[in-house]
């Protein structure tokens, strides 16, 4: 089958329905073609990548073994490429007001049970205090649609406050999800120093989109799905794809993502610095059995082993939608992100009321504090990591993609994540955590050049503790 990728910036060119049909027939005819997935899976050992039409095929072959190859593949591409560190962070709400109808989400305009909640900025810097005292560095900011209660110019004041507040630690970058927007706007975005824009297109089907989407400007299925391009023609050099997976079927939908990041590479240089993978969860006033696309767990995780075979340089985030338990074996499967202590409510890390613990997006499945995560992760042979040096060093977009396609971001990754545990281990972690966290960084420097070790020591300032990355 001919490989198809477009470089148009026009949503029915680069995410063609046409193309996605072709492709699921060509898949289930092919599925049990032995030669074929032995093809394939030759090309994925490679760990370069795989095409939408390749990832297809091996995504509906049932076959346990080649299922079993294709995860066990998926753990060493995301070795090879990032190594045993996991980036953490921490989602921040600034407000539910939102003028959409998505019938998925709680913030939905008709929906008036849910408190609507916007913080004040001193709000905002009493959040980013809470989150500092437990050792965050990176946030995602999230705010609904709604350009009363929500402008552009609250989310840059926003993000000002955010990165002005160092009275227990210091984030060191915001990643932005908010709505689709103007080029324009994308430029005072990018001018306010924040890390990814990330948007989810929450389904490429663009017939269940405007179902699931009644009203809003999100209604608008051209203008969100051409949101990234108008970001990076913006300025954005790393974006963040990611769908909902329980709108419509998962087949479709990872052969869209796969469509969209081939898109963005043809064209820009670089394909998603990010992939989000959430799944369907309750929310206040939402059903999510009236949903009949629910992706089961061994589904699930064969997806997410593919996602990393097929695009091996993106960065893979897991949220806390998910169980410990599907946390645990989506990390051996490429995740490299999660998130952890976190809130989906408006000001629920500084405060506990009925009115903001009323306030959340979703249920949240893994409730544990991030000290909790943190050992967690180490227990499990991770290392975990507050790095942003990228972003700082200036390696983004086509910069970023160089290195990490020559498998050679992980000399980066591996030093600096052991630097920010350092970090993390001497003024946040618990003493239990604190005890795990010293012997881990002992093996980890242990397999450092000696010289390299002793480097990694001086970079932390024991007065201000302030890191120099490497």
């Amino acid at each position: 089958m001919k490989h198809y990728v477009s470089l148009s910036d026009k949503a029915l060119d680069f995410i063609n329905a046409e193309e996605i049909s072709r492709t699921l027939e060509y898949a289930k005819e092919h599925k049990n073609d032995k030669g074929l997935i032995a093809d394939i899976m030759s090309k994925a050992r490679e760990k370069n990548g795989l095409y939408h039409e390749e990832a297809a095929v091996l995504l509906l072959n049932n076959d346990p073994e080649v299922t079993s190859e294709i995860k066990a593949l998926a753990e060493e591409i995301k070795l090879a490429y990032y190594g045993n560190r996991i980036v953490l962070f921490a989602p921040l709400y600034l407000s539910n007001f939102c003028i959409n109808g998505c019938i998925y989400c709680p913030y939905h305009a008709k929906n008036k049970q849910i408190p609507r909640l916007k913080m004040t900025q001193e709000q905002i810097a009493d959040e980013v205090r809470a989150l500092q005292k437990m050792g965050h560095k990176r946030l995602a900011l999230e705010a609904g649609e709604d350009p009363k209660n929500n402008p552009l110019e609250y989310i840059l004041e926003s993000i000002a406050t955010i990165y002005g507040v160092h009275e227990e630690g210091v984030i060191r970058r915001v990643n932005v999800n908010i709505a689709a927007t103007t080029i324009e706007n994308y430029k005072r975005l990018h001018a306010a120093k924040i890390g990814t824009y990330i948007l989810f297109q929450e389904t490429y089907n663009k017939k269940d989109y405007e179902k699931l989407h009644p009203r809003g400007p999100k209604s608008d299925y051209l203008w969100h799905t051409e949101a990234m391009d108008r970001a990076m023609q913006g300025g954005f050099e790393d974006v963040g794809l990611g769908v909902l997976f329980g709108l419509h079927s998962y087949e479709y939908e990872l052969v869209g993502l796969l469509m969209h990041a081939e898109h963005l590479e043809a064209v820009y240089g670089a394909g998603p610095h990010t992939i989000s993978v959430p799944r369907l969860r309750p929310a206040d006033d939402i059903d999510v059995s009236s949903f009949k696309n629910a992706l089961p767990d061994d589904v699930f995780l064969k997806l997410i082993a593919l996602l990393r075979v097929a695009v091996p340089y993106t960065g893979m985030i897991m949220s806390t939608r998910e169980s410990e338990h599907i946390r645990k074996e989506a990390l051996s499967l490429g995740i490299s992100q999660i998130s952890g202590g976190s809130k989906t409510t408006v000001g629920g890390y500084a405060n506990q009321n009925a009115a903001i613990d009323n306030s959340a997006q979703f249920e949240v499945s893994d409730n544990r504090t991030l000290d909790e995560v943190v050992r967690w992760l180490m227990e499990c042979g991770h290392v975990p990591s507050f790095c942003t040096a990228c972003y700082g060093s200036g390696r983004q977009g086509v910069d970023f993609m160089e290195i990490c396609k020559r498998k050679q971001i992980h000399h980066y990754c591996t030093r600096n994540a052991l630097l920010t545990l350092m970090e993390y281990v001497n003024k946040y972690a618990s003493p239990e955590t604190r005890r795990i966290g010293t012997a881990l960084l002992d093996h980890e420097l242990d397999k450092l050049p000696s010289k390299t070790a002793d480097e990694l020591i001086t970079r932390i300032d024991t007065t201000t503790n302030e890191i120099k990355f490497f």
